[in-house]
Formats: structure tokens, C-alpha cells, sequence
């Protein structure tokens, strides 16, 4: 198993588009609406190499590998690349109480934890302005909630 870590930086009014965020389902029959068979080819197409955090966040690993901003090997590794995100983007938090160190610290070890125990992490943060912050750090070759899904970096 490794980890994989995932960050976007964007207007929430974007994140909020569920049709950039959730993967493609079953294609529609030649005799669907022109407007449906349209978004379906707009999701094969979008969601593969968009950097929008997906809805479920295993499906991380349906992206290319090229959004992927860091892979390690041990979940203290990993935990320490989300601590620097978090303090990287913490004086701009919406909350003066999200910025607080001693809560950072607890999201960092927290992550730790879970990724030791084979879960994925998943973090969102409002920036000041109508910016949304996500991190993710996704684990890899399997991934416990979806142990089909290949690995995006091979």
C-alpha cells in the first residue's frame, strides 16, 4: 500500500458543480435527450484530468496521474505533507477557529491514524472570498472502500 496526496485551490461556485465532480456512469441510448448524451461525453472527457476534488474520495484514483501532487510510502510521511498544506493556506482560513495550531496538529495526527489503518482523508477549508481549499490524501494498491480501482500512477 502507498498513499496518495491530492490538493485543490478554487472558487466554490466551481466545487459546487456536481457534473465536474462525479465520474461518468452507465453511457446513454442513441434515443437519450441531445443535452444528456452531451454531458455524459463532457464527463468522460472532464473528469479524468480535472483537479476538482471528486464526490467519493477513492475516486481520486479514477483521475491521471498528473493531479496527483505527492505519493508516499509510510502515513507519517503523508500526515506531514497535509500539515504543511494546512499551514500553508491557515492564515487564510475563513475561521479563526480552524487556524488555531493545536487543531492543525490534531488534523495532521488524526490523518496519521486513519491512513495507518488503511482509510482515506479528505479535508476542505473556506478561504476568505469565495475560495474553497481541498486536501486529500487517498490510499493506494488497494484502497480499502474501493479496492478496484487500479492505481492512477502505473
Amino acid at each position: 500500500m502507498h498513499i496518495h496526496g491530492y490538493a485543490w485551490l478554487g472558487e466554490k461556485t466551481t466545487f459546487d458543480k456536481e457534473s465536474l465532480r462525479r465520474p461518468p456512469g452507465s453511457p446513454p441510448t442513441s434515443s437519450s435527450p441531445l443535452d444528456l448524451i452531451e454531458r455524459y461525453r463532457a464527463s468522460v472527457t472532464d473528469f479524468p484530468i480535472t483537479d476538482v476534488p471528486p464526490l467519493q474520495t477513492a475516486h481520486w484514483l479514477m483521475k491521471c496521474a498528473s493531479v496527483i501532487r505527492g505519493t508516499w510510502q509510510e502515513p507519517k510521511e503523508a500526515g506531514e505533507w497535509l500539515g504543511l498544506q494546512l499551514h500553508e493556506f491557515a492564515p487564510r482560513f475563513a475561521s479563526a477557529g480552524e487556524r488555531e495550531e493545536t487543531r492543525l496538529a490534531h488534523l495532521r495526527n488524526s490523518a496519521v491514524e486513519r491512513l495507518a489503518e488503511g482509510g482515506d482523508v479528505s479535508l476542505g477549508h473556506y478561504l476568505r472570498g469565495t475560495v474553497f481549499h481541498s486536501v486529500a490524501l487517498v490510499t493506494c494498491s488497494p484502497n480499502r472502500s474501493s479496492p478496484g480501482l487500479p492505481c492512477p500512477a502505473r
